[in-house]
């Protein structure tokens, strides 16, 4: 069997308050690539026009945790950010990394998932050879068919513009986005299980109330609502179904929970390494572990 889809592409916490975000992350030690605006389509084969949307990144060299922001409410929206963070802000966005976004699409299409066909996504990037503009291909699935979130598959077309060598250093030694916990409804998690081991080409596996869906660079964690209080205790309920949290590899543990808390935000302990909660992380839960 071919794998198309090795890892996590990128994780998104989309919000209204890009500035508030961005202060959040490099308050909890990550780097941040410079504030890009989106050329966008909505459709395949049109081109693309700005949007209404920008981010900064925390990049990794593989995944990256994108920070998604509304920057200009007159702009076009082609892919209806504003209806999103309506619904609600933060953890949203979960995309599958592929090297071929055309033939992704013909596997899921065949498999009986809706997609948005391929579509196109440009922002110009500042490297150190000047202005250069980063091009993209990403499949999206019909959001009315992933409760939990908005999913899809990209695909890198000028990897070098963004996993830039000067933004791969933090200064909580951050290397890696590891996991991401998804919760869902009790009723739609056998289907939602289902679909993601059908997407990513992986067969589940259970791990005390987690289902794991392991790949090759990454693993979705899966939780049953009515489990989220023993792996998430007191965190935020946003849906019934919504990606929760993410496991970020880090250099070095004391010495990240060190700078995190001296930069004013609270921790617990959790095994192998520490948690920030959502409340205090943009919407998305994040633990820290030793790579």
């Amino acid at each position: 069997m071919t794998h198309d889809i090795q890892g996590f592409h990128h994780t998104g916490i989309v919000v209204r308050d890009l500035d508030a975000l961005e202060r959040t992350y490099a308050s909890l030690g990550f780097t941040l690539s410079p504030r890009s605006r989106h050329l966008l389509n909505e459709r395949p084969g049109e081109p693309p026009v700005p949007g209404c949307t920008a981010n900064r990144c925390a990049l990794f060299g593989g995944a990256y945790i994108e920070l998604l922001g509304i920057v200009d409410d007159s702009a076009p929206d082609p892919w209806h950010t504003r209806a999103m963070v309506d619904q609600h802000e933060g953890f949203r966005l979960l995309n599958f990394d592929t090297g071929d976004a055309e033939a992704a699409n013909r596997r899921l299409t065949a498999a009986g998932l809706r997609t948005s066909g391929v579509l196109d996504l440009e922002r110009d990037v500042d490297t150190e050879d000047g202005i250069r503009t980063m091009r993209a291909r990403a499949v999206h699935l019909d959001p009315r068919s992933t409760p939990e979130g908005y999913v899809g598959i990209a695909q890198h077309l000028t990897r070098e513009y963004v996993h830039q060598a000067r933004y791969l250093r933090h200064p909580n030694g951050a290397r890696a986005l590891e996991a991401v916990l998804i919760v869902v409804d009790d009723a739609e998690f056998d289907a939602v299980v289902s679909r993601y081991a059908a997407v990513v080409q992986a067969s589940p596996a259970r791990r005390g109330h987690l289902t794991v869906v392991e790949m090759r660079d990454g693993r979705l964690e899966i939780i049953r609502s009515s489990d989220v209080e023993r792996a998430l205790p007191g965190e935020p309920v946003p849906a019934a179904s919504y990606p929760a949290a993410m496991t970020v590899a880090v250099d070095d543990v004391a010495a990240a929970r060190t700078l995190v808390e001296d930069n004013g935000t609270a921790t617990r302990t959790v095994d192998g390494g520490f948690f920030v909660s959502a409340r205090d992380a943009g919407g998305a839960g994040l633990t820290f572990v030793a790579r």
